[in-house]
């Protein structure tokens, strides 16, 4: 970089990747007030406002229940682990999930001593290749992990149909599809249960760290409940050997107004999404195949390069910030060296050229023609 587009860099205005405090503010107000009720309550935890955002949270998802737990890997854990009380998961069996997803969807799987089955997307979708599912089935396979990654729905019917002619739970990772939809049922309703982070980057995020478990099993959902709250349904009374995993009721308060303008903030998420694709026009540069606004939320918006570095730096020079998810695949990692030498081709070509570029409900349109110009103008 030379030293005039360094001082450039330095003083002009850069294009955040995720400008929080800009989203923070827009609303910032009802934020107050919210924050302003829990503190007037002098009640911090499992009062008022968690039941409200349950309540409210599992009717826009579409089902009977939902638990409010600290964060979204605790969500996906707990799902796991309630499994193991009602007897229908144990050591050692198996759960299919797609080979390209963030490490909490495997971490929660192996801390359950429960064996994670990877199995390739397809490049045109980036989602779970459902026709390789399977013949990834064995005797000790017991459930079925979707993952609906950068926003984009990962479900359809074939999934459902090979749970239930394998006796299969379908469970969702729900962590970046806050309002996405298949065939009018949102992400979340779809299986038999779903995990949901409101980290605070999500579409729909919290003030620290929050998340959340949806199913319409009963019993599935009190265990998941009791598990939470250190193994205790009834006061001073453990049932399980449980962990604790609330939710705050700060983080509830602030949800329940987050949760009012979750469409709104989609809405502006899919206008951008289309300009993207409506203008640019690179080849060096691969846009994800496009699918209907219903089925994405656009958590992020992918592009795949073969030199993703010289991009990555070429439009931080321009002022652009960008993001990589995600640089080295779950079965790469250090933590998981029994897996490394195995070979899965098309998400290690994912995690090699995948470069997330700016996307959220408050990048203006002189923004977006900003980030659509440099990628045009990118050359080798």
């Amino acid at each position: 970089m030379s030293k005039l587009s360094t001082i450039f860099c330095t003083f002009a205005q850069m294009i955040k990747f995720y400008d929080l405090q800009k989203i923070t503010m827009q609303h910032a107000e009802e934020y107050k007030a919210a924050v302003e009720r829990v503190i007037e309550s002098g009640w911090f935890l499992q009062g008022r406002e968690t039941a409200r955002f349950e309540e409210a949270y599992a009717a826009y998802i579409g089902t009977k229940h939902c638990v409010a737990v600290a964060n979204g890997l605790d969500a996906l854990r707990l799902i796991m682990r309630g499994y193991k009380e009602m007897g229908i998961f144990k050591d050692g069996d198996e759960i299919i999930v797609p080979a390209n997803t963030y490490i909490a969807t495997i971490l929660a799987i192996s801390d359950n001593n429960l064996v994670p089955v990877f199995v390739e997307p397809t490049w045109e979708n980036l989602e779970i290749d459902t026709e390789r599912i399977e013949e990834a089935i064995t005797p000790r396979t017991k459930g079925i992990m979707t993952v609906h990654l950068y926003g984009r729905n990962a479900y359809d019917e074939r999934m459902r149909e090979i749970c239930r002619r394998h006796s299969l739970k379908l469970m969702e990772d729900c962590a970046q599809s806050h309002g996405c939809e298949y065939d009018g049922i949102k992400t979340g309703a779809l299986g038999d249960a779903a995990a949901h982070s409101f980290y605070p980057g999500k579409n729909m995020g919290a003030m620290g760290d929050a998340g959340a478990v949806t199913t319409d099993d009963a019993e599935l959902a009190s265990i998941v409940r009791a598990l939470a709250n250190y193994g205790s349904d009834e006061k001073y009374v453990f049932r399980y050997v449980g962990m604790n995993s609330r939710m705050s009721e700060m983080d509830a308060a602030v949800l329940l107004v987050k949760l009012k303008y979750l469409d709104e903030d989609n809405g502006k998420r899919r206008q951008l999404a289309a300009y993207y694709y409506e203008n640019i026009s690179n080849p060096l540069i691969t846009l994800p195949k496009r699918i209907a606004d219903s089925n994405n939320v656009y958590h992020q918006f992918p592009v795949f390069c073969e030199q993703r570095d010289g991009l990555q730096a070429y439009l931080k020079e321009k002022g652009i910030e960008t993001m990589i998810h995600y640089p080295i695949p779950p079965h790469k990692q250090e933590c998981y060296k029994e897996w490394n030498d195995r070979r899965y081709p098309i998400t290690e070509r994912i995690h090699a050229q995948e470069l997330s570029i700016p996307m959220n409900q408050v990048i203006t349109r002189d923004e977006a023609q900003q980030i659509v110009e440099a990628l045009n103008q990118f050359h080798l």
